[in-house]
């Protein structure tokens, strides 16, 4: 480390969930490694390198985890401490405020927003408990990178407890412009919370820009400099940074994973489930913001408009269930299956059934092999801060002559423009246009296409994006948490 890293000891990630499901078992539980965003991006970075994850662990019953905490830290290559919250809690902390306010709002769907003054404050008291556990847990040379907008408040309360620690935000979720955001009740005191951090980063530079914006409208007293991609701001005698920083993925593991033999079985089989046809793949989390609605209607449209590649293209659905105790995520699961028996009805032949749906968690061997096998993938959420199955795909597409279908409104769209085909996802014949263009592309113009994007994505892959936080907030990079003396060098990851 050089003199201004050197008193930097550990990573300390701070998250809404450690990164493991605890599934019930008999009388007791079972760990399962997670699968999120997330955990794709920061388990990599973090694994062998003796830092801490705290989170909670999923579940709101009195219950001894330890042990299952302790092997999951094993199993990970890093410690885990939980936050244990009760089940009022989770309903007005995470049910409540960070996914009936903050999720739809910052999503532009405010008309889904539930402004109840309870779940504000008990926000405030969850976000004040992880505060405690962070600081008993972290030493002042730690540096504290907490993450997403479930904890938005946490540095005031570190200040509170004279936590000294340098600390780091990064926003994954789209930060609102002006005139939705201004319609949330505690605007003023979330955009101070965020001010209390070191540095606070966003995933891409319409978030920052809509943020320095909202500072400008309800902070008096506020100077902010600077141009590129890292500006300084100026409050109450103090300078901070607010930075864009698009998160990634690892691009060598996936690349590496989808090239073994068992992904090449397991993608075997998809193509003789499904023979002699391109499929089109949609992987989403169950949420109203990923479009999958309008993605449905497209491909329908799809079908009308050109009844010539019918039973020469399937549509495989996978949707991963998430917050199903939330009615409008239950509603939503219902309108998806109604429209897909629909479309199935309206269509099918002898033979060929349009669209295969999903409706479950796959196995990494099992994502990456349909990631193989698919000929185009079709990413269109409404609103997404980044969106990794985007990155995830391009990066296990091996022959290279995988389309991608990209919706405008997500964070990857920009990184990715020179080789997606970036769509409005609600306009429902130019997605449906898209997907039959990409059907009939030659493979050379889809490798061209294919072989920018995953030059883009490699050369800014997650252990990019992990060093380029790292830099603005302590002047370091992850090479200055090294891997533990006991564990061989040669395995550390390189950075681009």
């Amino acid at each position: 480390m050089n003199s201004e890293t050197a008193a930097y000891k550990r990573l300390v990630i701070v998250s809404n969930r450690l990164p493991f499901v605890l599934e019930k078992c008999g009388d007791g539980w079972t760990a399962i490694p997670g699968s999120g965003g997330l955990v794709t991006a920061l388990a990599p970075v973090l694994r062998n390198r003796g830092g801490i994850w705290i989170g909670w662990p999923g579940i709101s019953e009195s219950a001894d985890i330890s042990e299952l905490v302790e092997k999951a830290s094993k199993d990970a290559g890093f410690s885990m401490t939980p936050v244990m919250l009760n089940k009022d809690e989770v309903l007005n902390y995470y049910v409540g405020f960070s996914n009936e306010v903050i999720w739809p709002l910052f999503h532009d769907f405010q008309s889904y927003c539930n402004f109840d003054p309870r779940y504000w404050e008990i926000y405030q008291k969850i976000n004040s408990r992880f505060a405690s556990v962070i600081a008993e847990n972290a030493s002042p040379e730690d540096f504290i990178w907490v993450h997403d907008y479930h904890h938005i408040c946490v540095a005031t309360e570190l200040r509170k407890l004279n936590v000294s620690s340098r600390l780091g935000f990064f926003l994954h979720i789209p930060f609102p412009p002006l005139d939705l955001f201004v319609k949330l009740p505690w605007r003023y005191e979330l955009l101070r919370a965020m001010l209390d951090y070191d540095l606070i980063g966003f995933q891409t530079l319409r978030d920052r820009r809509n943020f320095t914006q909202c500072l400008g409208a309800f902070v008096k007293n506020i100077r902010t400099k600077g141009t590129g991609r890292l500006l300084s701001v100026e409050f109450e005698g103090r300078t901070r940074l607010v930075g864009a920083f698009p998160v990634s993925i690892d691009y060598r593991e996936f690349s590496q994973m989808a090239r073994t033999r068992e992904v090449a079985d397991r993608g075997w089989f998809i193509h003789e489930d499904i023979p002699d046809r391109k499929i089109v793949l949609g992987v989403d989390r169950l949420d109203y913001t990923k479009g999958i609605i309008y993605r449905l209607k497209a491909f329908a449209r799809l079908l009308e408009k050109h009844p010539e590649i019918h039973r020469m293209i399937t549509l495989v659905q996978v949707v991963v269930p998430s917050r199903r105790n939330i009615p409008i995520y239950e509603n939503l699961k219902v309108e998806i299956e109604r429209l897909v028996g629909e479309i199935n009805g309206r269509f099918t032949k002898s033979g060929w059934v349009p669209i295969h749906y999903i409706f479950r968690s796959l196995s990494r061997t099992e994502l990456l092999a349909y990631y193989r096998s698919s000929e185009i993938a079709i990413v269109t959420p409404l609103k997404d801060g980044m969106n990794l199955v985007a990155k995830e795909y391009c990066a296990s597409s091996i022959e290279q002559t995988g389309a991608l279908i990209l919706s405008e409104f997500a964070g990857s769209a920009h990184q990715l423009q020179t080789g997606a085909f970036i769509v409005n996802p609600y306009h429902i014949d130019e997605v449906a246009d898209a997907i039959y263009t990409a059907f009939k592309m030659n493979q050379e113009e889809l490798k061209v296409r294919m072989k920018k994007m995953q030059k883009s994505i490699t050369r800014q892959d997650i252990y990019w994006w992990v060093d380029s936080f790292l830099n603005a907030a302590i002047s370091g990079k992850l090479k200055d948490f090294p891997f533990l003396e006991e564990l061989s060098h040669d395995t550390e990851p390189k950075s681009e």
